[in-house]
């Protein structure tokens, strides 16, 4: 920073996610906060969702009806990083793990350990992914 310029002002400021309105005002999320919410919007959108953006996401909702088992988490893995590898160039993605909920048969819970690259900071992203159905 000894040009005075905070490095996180290349993370960028959005609208923040879901969008909602406060008081008549659309909110924003800034730096870091944006990157994350980012990420969510990779991870919750299915390819082809987006018309003008049609390979936009990470298309893990086709797996819906696939068991919980270890094939499916490698593709878990395998959608979710690759996804992040083409739609958000501000991380470095360092692990993504698929791993099943120890409570409910039909949770996946998806590990996402990226960094930033503008800060070098770690974060850790738990997104929980819901199959219809369930079994091993």
């Amino acid at each position: 920073m000894s040009d005075g310029v905070d490095p996180r002002a290349h993370l960028g400021v959005g609208w923040a996610f879901p969008v909602e309105p406060a008081g008549g005002r659309l909110q924003y999320v800034a730096y870091e906060e944006d990157v994350d919410q980012a990420i969510e919007l990779v991870l919750r959108t299915a390819q082809g969702e987006r018309p003008m953006l049609p390979a936009f996401g990470a298309g893990v909702r086709r797996q819906v009806f696939e068991p919980n088992s270890a094939p499916t988490h490698r593709s878990l893995e395998h959608g979710v990083r690759q996804a992040l590898l083409d739609w958000e160039a501000r991380i470095r993605v360092d692990d993504v793990r698929a791993v099943p909920d120890a409570d409910e048969e039909n949770l996946v819970l998806v590990h996402v350990d990226y960094t930033v690259r503008a800060t070098n900071s770690f974060y850790n992203r738990v997104f929980p992914f819901y199959l219809a159905e369930a079994g091993a």
